[in-house]
């Protein structure tokens, strides 16, 4: 799915400027030629309904699914328009569902990342949007290795603990403006690790490196977040280490107008990681469309440089 592309070396310290940001084709475009419908999911854990976007002529072989998680107070449509992944679902030959968060279940709409009940594995809204995943690899044609996560905010919080829980579900995540898995347990520290937290003790790094994910993460973040503080994007990738080879090639020609410093990153057990500090950048999705809520426009493409990511690390073992 690589554009031919220039090689732009990053390393931590680099800032690189991003040319202006290049119009996609519109989603409501591109829907009228796809399929996006409104399903419904539940176990034991109660219920959700999800968004599914199936690209036109869906035949053929196994296509590629991204399962996008809402930030608070968003829903499966306003996030579609924003991120406008289902315009490149519709060129890339990719599923997309967007799993919503219903008032009931949180005030805000806010995945429920904070809560214990819901940071482990066939547990709360993690077997939730587990179970949604499932029922949509078993009734389409989805290639299991080319499954991935993504979210905003609380949705990107929501997505770290996916990659964490279900390795064997998930080939990689995207985490745009999220938290670290483990970071809070209830409100009041939720509240405090969105403001960047205390730093954490010998014996914290010490488990974050343990259970450090065992499938790749891109991660997204804008330095002027006010929201969720930018270290918290630093965290996520916590036990990853700048690469010697820090350079990176991917789909510059949709870039925006803001700079970005990129790191590209490895873990031990030779895991791939990209760490994307956006400067200048709200809490809001970098080069969405302003037909979405937190959108920025002028940032650079993260739903391109997510997708190219993705397409890049299909699940291996």
């Amino acid at each position: 799915m690589r554009d031919k592309a220039r090689v732009f070396p990053f390393a931590e310290t680099q800032v690189s400027e991003v040319t202006p940001h290049t119009a996609r084709e519109d989603s409501n475009d591109v829907e009228d030629r796809g399929h996006f419908s409104t399903h419904a999911y539940s176990n034991a854990a109660g219920s959700r309904q999800y968004r599914l976007y199936v690209p036109a002529g869906a035949v053929g072989e196994p296509m590629p699914l991204i399962v996008m998680l809402h930030g608070c107070t968003q829903n499966a449509d306003d996030f579609a328009a924003g991120t406008q992944m289902n315009a490149l679902a519709e060129q890339h030959r990719c599923l997309v569902a967007y799993p919503v968060q219903p008032q009931q279940a949180n005030p805000s709409k806010c995945w429920n990342w904070f809560k214990p009940d819901d940071q482990h594995r066939e547990n709360g809204e993690p077997s939730l949007i587990a179970g949604i995943t499932r029922e949509i690899i078993a009734g389409h044609n989805v290639d299991p290795a080319r499954v991935y996560v993504a979210g905003l905010s609380a949705g990107g919080a929501m997505a770290a603990i996916m990659i964490a829980t279900y390795p064997d579900l998930y080939a990689a995540a995207g985490v745009h403006s999220g938290l670290p898995v483990g970071s809070a347990h209830d409100l009041p520290s939720a509240l405090a690790a969105m403001k960047g937290g205390k730093r954490r003790s010998a014996t914290a790094h010490a488990k974050r490196a343990k259970d450090s994910p065992k499938r790749p993460m891109i991660v997204f973040h804008g330095d002027a977040d006010a929201t969720v503080h930018v270290a918290n994007a630093a965290q996520l990738v916590q036990g990853f280490e700048e690469r010697t080879d820090n350079s990176i090639e991917g789909r510059r020609a949709d870039t925006g107008r803001r700079s970005c410093t990129v790191s590209r990153l490895t873990s031990p057990d030779g895991i791939d990681a990209e760490l994307w500090t956006i400067h200048g950048a709200p809490h809001a999705w970098s080069g969405g469309n302003a037909r979405g809520s937190y959108t920025d426009p002028s940032g650079p493409d993260a739903s391109a440089e997510m997708l190219r990511f993705f397409l890049d690390h299909p699940k291996q073992g």
